[in-house]
């Protein structure tokens, strides 16, 4: 995400030495979750760039199709970079393998089912089916969210190998209610217990009302590549029920790209 910076740089500074791919690369990046709509004056800002210039990268992205204008003036993201994204292995063709799958955990359920990959240090759903009654979740399609507050980001998290692990406990882990997982050796037991059982439960934490339960989708070669997840209400929730089920349809998704398990 583009962070608001200072737009004046100074001769020899890093700003001042930024490519023309990296100004084009920074006007996009002044869209995120909280600007999905700007005027060209706040993408300049955000894009810590003169207005001028600005103007002439917004209008060769829009002309490109990489973003579009609204009749009320303000910039999108267009489809032009939608079509570029779904030739990404992890976006539509990742969702293609697992969409019947989560359609079948979902009609088991009637709950929330949701898809997601793993990006640095944060998770990022690429698909999501909401059931009418179920719990509010705050996730949607595209969203990013820390590794550990999560069912799917255990998941990605526990199977990331040590050395990811090592760097994420070693930062802040951000507090979203009064029992989200903040201490790094608690949270390690609990990584432990994923790759143990085979599947992640997060309590109450991202929001007090509700649970998940997430498991992985492994790739052709047997790595991790994707978790899948059901979120339910905390108070009652038939967590032994949703974990076979769980599971199985990462299980289904992951034959589905091609994993063949080792029999014993």
């Amino acid at each position: 995400m583009a962070a608001d910076r200072a737009s004046g740089s100074r001769p020899g500074s890093r700003a001042a030495l930024r490519t023309a791919a990296d100004r084009l690369l920074d006007v996009l990046g002044s869209f995120d979750q909280a600007h999905t709509a700007q005027t060209l004056t706040e993408i300049a800002r955000r894009a810590a760039l003169p207005l001028p210039t600005a103007h002439r990268l917004v209008g060769a992205l829009t002309g490109w199709g990489a973003l579009e204008r609204a009749e009320d003036g303000l910039y999108h993201v267009g489809l032009r970079l939608w079509e570029v994204a779904a030739l990404a292995p992890r976006g539509v063709g990742l969702r293609q393998a697992a969409m019947p799958f989560l359609e079948d955990l979902y009609e088991t359920t009637h709950e929330n089912v949701q898809l997601a990959v793993r990006d640095g240090l944060q998770v990022v759903y690429t698909e999501s089916i909401s059931g009418r009654s179920a719990v509010g979740v705050h996730s949607r399609v595209g969203a990013r969210w820390p590794l550990h507050a999560t069912g799917v980001g255990l998941v990605l998290l526990a199977h990331g190998g040590a050395a990811l692990q090592d760097r994420y406990c070693a930062g802040e882990l951000a507090a979203f209610t009064p029992f989200t997982v903040t201490d790094p050796a608690r949270l390690r037991r609990m990584l432990a217990e994923v790759r143990r059982t085979g599947c992640a439960v997060s309590v109450r934490q991202i929001t007090e009302d509700a649970l998940s339960v997430a498991a992985p989708v492994r790739g052709p070669r047997g790595d991790v590549v994707a978790a899948v997840s059901v979120v339910v209400p905390a108070a009652g929730a038939p967590t032994p029920a949703l974990v076979p089920a769980v599971r199985v349809a990462g299980r289904g998704i992951s034959r589905a790209l091609g994993w063949q398990p080792v029999s014993n």
